[in-house]
């Protein structure tokens, strides 16, 4: 290997190193603070917090490996032109594509690993991970009520708080609806205010309410009053409810039931599922179709020798005229014919809307899982993207460290985020492929990478401000050389306006004279 071969690897690796646990943990912190309500007051160990920090931080990897290159290339094609080395290397004959070289290997490795650890390890971090946060969130659920969102992980129960008094704990607009026996929502609870109190030794969560209403629909309730619909309406000052709370005991869920999911299949699985809902979409459309025209354009009739002796005599007229048979009817058959027709074509048409809705569903699901699987590759691939953005920035800005690398790094990361999960979103909605909503990105920031990289080979002063301020001044001097040639226009036409005024002036007055004469 080349000594300049070393002294790039040497100077990259450092400042990549760095770079990537630095991105790591900002990363860690940003989705520990949108979790931090579920994880705090939870009475966890000390290992389970550190199992699912560990498996946030594996799902993040994909997200700070791209940025991590941007800002170490930066970083080290900054310094090497602020100390002069790049140019002394430049001034030995040695181009820029030669001394990226050893650099542009490594990244396409890098780029190939990242592939494989978004294909072979994420799903197995994203299935941990997802399913270590769902028996979190069980876990003492009386500490997860948050304003104005319904909680349903009290068993039997869903509440609803509409604004919480953090200094007293006071909870105002309360609304519970009650459906523990498996017969439905049978009965409500509406108070403006409560209180909420663990009883530790009965297991229980204790809720004090006051000043509301308790709506009860005993029919749900109790099969034997489902035919006279009793209702039960209860008006209290203070009311107590006890709802009992699970186990404290942290259970681990069985990671099966979250293995479905598009974020936790690699790629042969997200295949496998795309090509099989499709299969079955297009099957149950055409037999829906089929079974559509066969039997819901026409309803079936129970077979009567007396009806079809009579409809095959008057089958004859209804060649010339369709409506023979439904005239010969009198008024009250014609209505009882044509409320059939109707309640008929109204059951086709909520069978047809439901068929719509199931189409519509699995279609998103597999949008999801088509986005999903693009995502494994253009992740890997905006490490090349970066690469080729931070390499070439860094030999223009010519300053090193922290300081200015950080400042471009994070602005062009956050714009590539923004783009991606606009892309992102318009795909899941159905608004553009999920192909171009997956790769928007990286198509928007390409041609940067190329345009910054032409920039560099032939030493473009893009960040000279001194290039800035001579070509302002040449624009100042355009405009200022403008206006002086528009005031002279002015003045030139203002005194051939003058002469010619004259001119005319004269000439009328001859002719005048001409005329009075004669």
């Amino acid at each position: 290997m080349k000594k300049l071969h070393i002294f790039m690897l040497k100077s990259f690796s450092g400042p990549f190193v760095a770079t990537f646990f630095i991105s790591m943990f900002v990363l860690l912190m940003q989705a520990l603070w949108r979790m931090i309500d579920e994880l705090v007051g939870k009475g966890l160990d000390n290992s389970i917090i550190a199992e699912f920090l560990f498996y946030v931080a594996v799902t993040l990897v994909p997200m700070a490996l791209p940025l991590a290159v941007l800002l170490a290339s930066i970083m080290t094609f900054g310094s090497l032109g602020e100390n002069y080395e790049l140019i002394a290397l430049k001034s030995a004959g040695i181009s820029l594509y030669r001394i990226m070289k050893p650099l542009i290997a490594v990244i396409i490795l890098m780029t190939m690993l990242a592939f494989v650890f978004s294909n072979n390890i994420l799903p197995v971090a994203n299935l941990k991970m997802n399913s270590l946060y769902y028996d979190i969130r069980k876990q003492k659920p009386e500490m997860s009520f948050k304003e104005g969102i319904f909680t349903n992980d009290l068993e039997g129960y869903s509440i609803k708080v509409d604004r919480i008094d953090k200094n007293t704990g006071m909870m105002y607009n309360i609304l519970i609806y009650n459906h523990k026996d498996g017969h439905g929502n049978y009965e409500v609870t509406k108070a403006d205010s409560g209180m909420m109190k663990t009883n530790v030794k009965s297991n229980a969560m204790d809720l004090t309410l006051f000043s509301g209403h308790t709506y009860t629909d005993e029919g749900l309730q109790k099969v034997s009053a489902r035919k006279t619909f009793p209702f039960r309406r209860l008006k209290f000052d203070e009311e107590m409810l006890s709802i009992d709370l699970p186990d404290t005991d942290f259970k681990r869920t069985d990671e099966d039931a979250f293995r479905s999911h598009s974020l936790m299949l690699n790629l042969s699985q997200l295949q496998y599922r795309i090509d099989s809902v499709q299969t079955y979409l297009k099957t149950k459309k055409a037999g829906d179709a089929k079974r559509l025209l066969a039997s819901n354009y026409q309803k079936s009739k129970s077979s009567s020798p007396q009806q079809d002796s009579i409809l095959a005599e008057q089958s004859k007229d209804m060649y010339n005229n369709p409506d023979s048979l439904y005239l010969s009817y009198d008024e009250e058959e014609k209505q009882r014919a044509v409320s059939a027709a109707l309640q008929y074509a109204r059951e086709v048409k909520q069978r047809n809307q439901d068929n719509m809705h199931y189409y519509t569903a699995q279609q998103e699901q597999v949008i999801r899982n088509q986005i999903e699987w693009h995502r494994k590759f253009s992740l890997s691939f905006a490490c090349f993207i970066f690469f080729f953005i931070g390499a070439p920035l860094g030999a223009i800005i010519r300053k090193g460290g922290l300081g200015m690398p950080v400042v471009v790094s994070v602005f062009l990361f956050i714009i590539y985020y923004i783009i991606d999960m606009m892309g992102i979103r318009s795909a899941r909605e159905a608004v553009i492929a999920p192909q171009l909503g997956t790769w928007i990105s990286s198509l928007v920031l390409l041609p940067l990478g190329v345009i910054l990289t032409y920039k560099s080979v032939t030493d473009s002063e893009m960040m000279n401000t001194d290039a800035y301020k001579v070509f302002f001044e040449k624009v100042k001097k355009f405009f200022s050389r403008k206006q002086w040639n528009a005031e002279k226009e002015v003045e030139f036409f203002n005194k051939g306006g003058e002469k010619v005024i004259t001119v005319f002036d004269k000439v009328v007055n001859t002719v005048r004279h001409i005329f009075k004469r004669k």
